[in-house]
């Protein structure tokens, strides 16, 4: 039977192993589907700690999995199929292997919403950004859009007038969803620009590896336009992956694990961290942070048991 399971290997889930590792935990990391999280769809992150010159966001989750590794966590490959929370020790399926643990660290993260576009993932971290606080920073002085009618999308769409020469907010109906007052500012702001009734068919030019523009289609006239951008922010939200562990684990309306104390969860022994508990900051840092605080919280859990 294993002291910690954790579950996901992005920043939150490689933080808690290192911190883990170090108390002589022996923790076991399951990687997940998209082993590294969100960091390894990034290409340079230059808001992270300790890097002057930026780092790529693959190398910063390699560099933690070997930290991880050096101080004696394990890792292992797959992604958890079946949880059963009701009684410890915890018992998860790991595809057909069964695995018992004292404690559980859940830091599998949220996945952003997509369109679904071919040339849309081909671009991701080459022009197509998921998170405006990460990349708005390298569109300076370029033409960008947002695509989106919510709050997530106004609050993108608001961060990169810092940086960027003209921004479009691109809907599908002819008022957005977001809430009043961030309409009103996103009408006062000279340079956002709004494309109602519009669609993005496709993103230009994944062959070429960067973006250079985006073909609409509006959804009322069916009339097609192409529009030259130099980049493209997806605003349509995230989905936290805990679709596993419903009607076990406390939940916001959205699909969050509501955390107290620090990582608790409503079942002592299990412990949240990173994207699947954070709905507002969703930064690397903060990740981190949060499995530092989930590896500790559970070495405590452990030791007041003995």
């Amino acid at each position: 039977m294993r002291n910690v399971v954790i579950i996901g290997s992005g920043c939150a889930g490689l933080t808690a192993a290192i911190y883990a590792a170090r108390a002589n935990l022996q923790p076991l990391v399951v990687r997940g589907v998209h082993a590294g999280g969100q960091l390894t769809l990034t290409t340079q992150v230059e808001n992270y700690p300790g890097f002057p010159r930026g780092v790529q966001g693959p190398e910063l989750i390699e560099r933690m999995h070997e930290q991880a590794s050096e101080f004696g966590a394990e890792f292992m490959p797959g992604n958890v199929t079946k949880v059963d929370l009701s009684q410890r020790p915890f018992v998860l399926e790991v595809h057909e292997e069964r695995l018992e643990t004292s404690t559980l660290i859940i830091a599998s993260g949220a996945s952003a919403k997509l369109l679904g576009l071919e040339s849309e993932r081909k671009l991701l971290g080459h022009g197509v950004s998921t998170c405006a606080t990460c990349d708005g920073y390298f569109f300076r002085g370029k033409d960008v859009v947002v695509v989106g009618g919510g709050d997530t999308a106004a609050e993108d769409a608001l961060f990169l007038t810092r940086y960027a020469n003209e921004v479009g907010i691109i809907h599908r109906r002819e008022q957005l969803r977001a809430s009043k007052i961030m309409q009103d500012r996103l009408r006062r702001n000279e340079k956002i620009k709004f494309l109602w009734n519009s669609v993005v068919e496709d993103i230009l030019d994944a062959d070429k590896r960067e973006v250079s523009g985006i073909k609409l289609r509006n959804i009322k006239t069916e009339e097609g336009t192409i529009k030259p951008v130099h980049g493209v922010f997806i605003g349509i939200g995230h989905e936290p992956n805990t679709s596993l562990f419903r009607g076990q684990l406390e939940m916001d309306d959205l699909g969050y694990l509501i955390t107290r104390e620090g990582s608790k969860t409503n079942i002592p022994g299990v412990f949240a961290a990173g994207d699947v508990q954070d709905r507002v900051y969703r930064q690397a840092i903060t990740a981190a942070g949060s499995g530092c605080m989930a590896a500790m919280d559970a070495e405590k859990f452990l030791e007041a048991e003995h």
